[in-house]
């Protein structure tokens, strides 16, 4: 790959990083710490929803980012022509 190229690749990688784990700090930390209490008004399962996120939530929110993670990969790879074939 050429370094422009290359420079574009990992520019596209880290932003999809940035983002991705923005998300997950968002749900685990947000969610679960500072906005718990209001959270907690809304029941998901017999739970208060700040309890869920902070005790089972942000593990799968953390599990679906890791999927999405791979699909946005896969397509950036076959965009670059770096995909395994």
């Amino acid at each position: 790959m050429k370094n422009k190229t290359l420079d574009q690749y990992w520019n596209c990688n880290l932003r999809y990083l940035v983002i991705l784990l923005s998300i997950w700090f968002m749900c685990s930390y947000g969610f679960g710490i500072l906005f718990a209490d209001s959270l907690n008004q809304i029941k998901l399962g017999g739970f208060p929803l700040g309890f869920w996120f902070s005790q089972q939530g942000s593990i799968y929110v953390f599990v679906l980012l890791i999927f999405i993670y791979v699909y946005l990969m896969n397509r950036l790879d076959q965009e670059f022509d770096v995909d395994e074939k």
